[in-house]
């Protein structure tokens, strides 16, 4: 039975370049579950890379087919962003290949709830706030139109959903420390082969 990995962490924690660096992991071989969203597409993000980006007509489609597994709407400057996991055949546990996603903390305990704790696996991303904003600020400067009041809304919730009494309620207790990228992915990619090593067992 294959194990779906979710990739969490505050925003500019690093996850989505772990979470590439991990697809491209020959070894690990994993299988890349993309989730849905409303929001714009950033310059650089691709569409059915970073998330697939659609209307909010159909996310609503995909509600009426009883379709979406979970969703998550923020409350933005530019309006409500919505971000949703879909059952559209991605995610298959009878596969042979482990599967990997990124999400929140909020979008694990649901995907968790609806498959079962055997199945999904957390991995937490953490880095140190002070650095985390020095890395949002960078990036947004690099978009053609910053938004930086939604990168500060972003951080503060962050501070929220992400808190220490939400964590153990997930039953998150280790983290990934994102100080060097190279010795996270490392520890990261250890753990994985551990996993399978036990299930295996």
């Amino acid at each position: 039975m294959s194990k779906l990995f979710c990739i969490m962490g505050k925003s500019a924690s690093g996850k989505d370049t772990i979470f590439k660096r991990l697809i491209q992991d020959a070894e690990l071989d994993l299988k890349t579950v993309v989730s849905y969203t409303t929001r714009p597409m950033r310059q650089g993000e691709h569409h059915g890379t970073e998330y697939y980006f659609v209307t909010e007509n159909h996310l609503e489609e995909l509600r009426k087919a009883g379709k979406v597994i979970e969703c998550r709407d923020y409350h933005t400057v530019h309006g409500v962003w919505s971000y949703f996991t879909v059952d559209d055949g991605q995610i298959d546990f009878e596969s042979n290949r482990d599967s990997v996603i990124i999400g929140t903390l909020e979008s694990f305990e649901q995907i968790r709830n609806f498959f079962g704790k055997d199945h999904v696996v957390p991995i937490y991303i953490q880095v140190e706030d002070g650095v985390r904003l020095t890395r949002a600020l960078e990036r947004e400067k690099q978009q053609k139109e910053p938004k930086y009041a939604e990168l500060c809304r972003r951080f503060l919730a962050d501070m929220e959903d992400f808190s220490d009494e939400k964590l153990r309620a997930c039953d998150i207790t280790h983290v990934y420390e994102n100080r060097d990228m190279e010795e996270c992915l490392e520890e990261i990619h250890k753990d994985i082969l551990k996993f399978r090593r036990a299930e295996h067992s």
